[in-house]
């Protein structure tokens, strides 16, 4: 793709015509392009996300406590969902992906298009400051923000206080497999409450993996505890 393509793509995108090209194409490049990549710019555009995001719910929620305003973060600055907002805009085409990397499927990837996410936040911002960054993070994740009716809780947090409330053991968790290529890894854990109940799940990271794994037992659990009020 041409730089001249890559210019309209990122105006487009983000609103914003780019001065210095070379920032932007370090934040789409992938370690296997054996150069400068994206990675400390990712290290910046996560904190200045975090940083929006936390603006934004602090107005928009008011009324509620910290808690509640930081489950919600969670959720919103989480990977897969940096990944959803790359897929969103058209992202992958532009990545600069070794060969290796790219028959592996990384332009698929959760961690590295989340990654390359918050790399091209970070790089607009070094441009053009906090503001460009702030509408365009509003616009694109807004429907987001939009679908939060309430402050959503974490999986492990609720299986944590389900076994509580039940009286059971604390939820323990453990990795039974790690395969795929390192830049897009497969995880596969297993959750379990004592002999009472375990599940077991697969994320592209050990907590993605964890938090599936828990969703996936909080359901189990509530599917059997409907069974029994039958």
């Amino acid at each position: 793709m041409s730089g001249a393509d890559l210019k309209t793509w990122l105006s487009e995108t983000f609103g914003h015509a780019p001065q210095a090209i070379e920032r932007y194409e370090r934040a789409l490049t992938h370690g296997s392009q054996g150069r400068a990549n994206y990675e400390r710019l990712e290290f910046l555009g996560d904190r200045i996300l975090g940083l929006v995001i936390a603006e934004w719910l602090y107005e928009r929620f008011g009324s509620e406590p910290e808690g509640a305003l930081s489950r919600r973060l969670n959720v919103l600055v989480a990977g897969t969902t940096c990944a959803e907002v790359a897929r969103d805009i058209g992202v992958a085409p532009h990545l600069r992906l070794g060969k290796q990397a790219r028959d592996d499927g990384a332009a698929q990837s959760d961690n590295v298009l989340g990654d390359v996410m918050e790399a091209l936040l970070g790089a607009l911002y070094l441009e053009a400051g906090l503001q460009p960054v702030r509408d365009f993070v509003r616009r694109a994740w807004g429907d987001r923000i939009d679908s939060q009716t309430r402050a959503p809780q974490h999986p492990k947090s609720a299986l944590q206080e389900w076994a509580a409330a039940h009286n059971r053991r604390p939820p323990e968790y453990s990795i039974l497999d790690r395969s795929g290529p390192h830049h897009a890894p497969r995880f596969t854990v297993r959750v379990a409450i004592g002999t009472f109940a375990e599940a077991t799940a697969e994320g592209t990271s050990k907590q993605e993996a964890e938090t599936a794994a828990a969703k996936a037992l909080l359901k189990d659990l509530e599917d059997k505890g409907t069974a029994k009020r039958r």
